[in-house]
């Protein structure tokens, strides 16, 4: 027998994961400013660059691969149109001498066709490195493929089908809207829900390692999933579940009227689910 109930989850202490990476919060001329501070501080020679950069979507889709230690930050903006899209590359070298440095930063070729962005680069060698970040404006619709490795991913105000791995994030997820699949293995997951409802056929996000959090406005409708399996769950929200209640594992609930899924769970660590 079904058994409904409606779950007021006691508060637990839990991590900080609404923080957004820095990746997603600075422009470039802020971007260059914090690489030459933390350059001062490094053991190693640093160089930094920043290329603004144009490309277009091919069939209305990007892909975006960051390589082994760069980060994604993606923004639907007013500004671009059709297929048209500007990207900054942010590239950040590491050697023993600032004219090393120099030169492998200076040697990163950033390979934009249409419809995708990545970069190559010198083979280095012991305490040499070079990473590439890139921050992308795209049209408010567009169907991205983003890919990282060590490094942030943050997507904001896209609509679209949208595919986005990275194994050791953080990710940002804010006010997006199609088809959205996201899978991280370490790292904080945060989703921030706009509007009344999801607009699309939903949204599929997971860490394996990490704190969840999910904000929503008052009254946003949704067939929910979220939880976590080791850790605790605090909510602001009262919701109601049909079902056995446990400690540790995932809820599935109907929010207001319901619509379309919106899955956000993690394996290891803390899930928080408030109102704003």
């Amino acid at each position: 027998m079904h058994i409904r109930k409606t779950l007021l989850v006691t508060l637990f202490s839990v991590l900080a994961a609404g923080a957004a990476p820095a990746l997603a919060q600075q422009d470039d001329m802020e971007w260059q400013r914090n690489c030459e501070r933390q350059a001062q501080r490094s053991e190693r020679a640093v160089a930094c660059q920043v290329r603004p950069l144009t490309t277009t979507m091919a069939a209305g889709a990007l892909s975006v691969d960051a390589g082994q230690n760069g980060g994604i930050s993606v923004a639907g903006s007013t500004a671009r149109t059709g297929s048209d899209v500007r990207f900054s590359a942010r590239i950040q070298a590491q050697a023993a001498t600032a004219e090393r440095a120099a030169e492998i930063a200076d040697a990163v070729r950033i390979r934009a066709t249409p419809g995708r962005i990545s970069a190559e680069g010198l083979v280095t060698y012991s305490g040499e490195s070079w990473t590439v970040s890139y921050h992308v404006e795209v049209p408010g619709e567009a169907n991205l493929e983003l890919q990282a490795v060590n490094g942030p991913l943050a997507v904001r105000d896209v609509n679209g089908r949208i595919r986005a791995v990275t194994v050791n994030g953080p990710v940002v997820l804010d006010n997006l809207a199609g088809e959205v699949h996201v899978r991280a293995q370490n790292g904080p997951l945060t989703v921030r829900l706009a509007g009344a409802r999801w607009d699309g056929a939903g949204l599929d996000a997971e860490t394996r390692n990490g704190p969840v959090s999910i904000s929503m406005p008052d009254g946003y409708s949704a067939a929910l999933e979220t939880g976590t399996v080791n850790g605790p769950m605090s909510t602001s929200i009262p919701l109601t579940v049909v079902g056995q209640v446990r400690r540790g594992g995932y809820i599935r609930t109907t929010l207001g009227s319901g619509g379309a899924p919106i899955r956000v769970v993690t394996t290891n660590g803390p899930a928080t689910i408030r109102s704003r």
